[in-house]
């Protein structure tokens, strides 16, 4: 573990760069204690604190500039793609269309602290138009918060990561493996909590066939769209007579709805 501590010295730069790349690009390895041992590494001066956030910024945008452009080229399309790969799909979709529907693009300054709109929000602010200087902004001042926060917390505690750096030292190989042993448990329980998502989704879903046979019956029934207002900006094709709910008025309006009719809900 020695070698590990000697090579975050002389190629920290690097490792964090490569580290919060991957993490802004949706790949399950965390970022935050690369950059918490970083901190405590610039607090003992193996390199500067400009430089440690400057490099982690420039990644995290790098990460995001490409989503952004593949937003506005591909609109919606490219939202409906990563939220099928995301890891978190069910926080994908909610969390990142109600903080975009309520705050606009400064939500790019929160984006990287909630689960899934990380990743989600550059194309989102692409495909509803965002203009490019307000996007580098906004999304600039997200990452700096972001990487500013645990750079400060590793300067602050450098000696206990130091200790806790020590220790692993002497597990020698067996902290290496305890480390990816972490990050792969990691994505098995977010891989797991995944399938079962989409596996709940698929037993409660009702095929387009089968809507329309429905549709032409003599008691058709009430189809619902709960889809977000930005979602419904970016793609305005629906099903004929569905009735645009607000997810959180929901239990509202199926009281007004009549008892003996199937209701049918659709979303993102």
């Amino acid at each position: 573990m020695r070698e590990l501590t000697e090579l975050l010295a002389q190629h920290g730069l690097l490792l964090v760069f490569a580290n919060v790349l991957l993490t802004q690009a949706g790949i399950p390895v965390p970022a935050i204690p690369m950059l918490v041992v970083a901190g405590a590494l610039a607090a003992q001066g193996e390199f500067g604190y400009t430089a440690l956030l400057l490099t982690a910024v420039a990644a995290a945008l790098a990460g995001d500039i490409p989503w952004y452009f593949a937003g506005r080229r591909y609109g919606h399309r490219i939202l409906r793609t990563l939220c099928r790969i995301a890891i978190e799909p069910d926080s994908c979709v909610k969390q990142t269309e109600s903080i975009y529907e309520r705050w606009g693009a400064p939500a790019l300054t929160v984006a990287k602290f909630v689960p899934g709109f990380a990743t989600v929000a550059p194309p989102l602010a692409g495909a509803m138009q965002v203009g490019f200087r307000a996007f580098l902004l906004f999304s600039a001042l997200g990452a700096l918060l972001w990487v500013a926060i645990p750079v400060m917390l590793g300067a602050i505690f450098s000696a206990e990561v130091e200790w806790a750096l020590q220790r692993l030292s002497e597990l020698g190989s067996g902290a290496l493996l305890m480390i990816v042993m972490v990050i792969i448990a990691y994505a098995s329980i977010k891989l797991t909590q995944r399938y079962l998502f989409l596996r709940m989704l698929r037993a409660a879903r009702m095929s387009v066939a089968e809507l329309r046979e429905l549709l032409q019956g003599e008691l058709p029934p009430v189809v619902i769209d709960v889809r977000s207002t930005v979602v419904r900006q970016l793609d305005p094709r629906r099903i004929p007579g569905a009735i645009a709910v607000n997810l959180e008025d929901a239990a509202l309006a199926l009281q007004e709805l009549p008892p003996d009719r199937d209701v049918v809900v659709y979303c993102s």
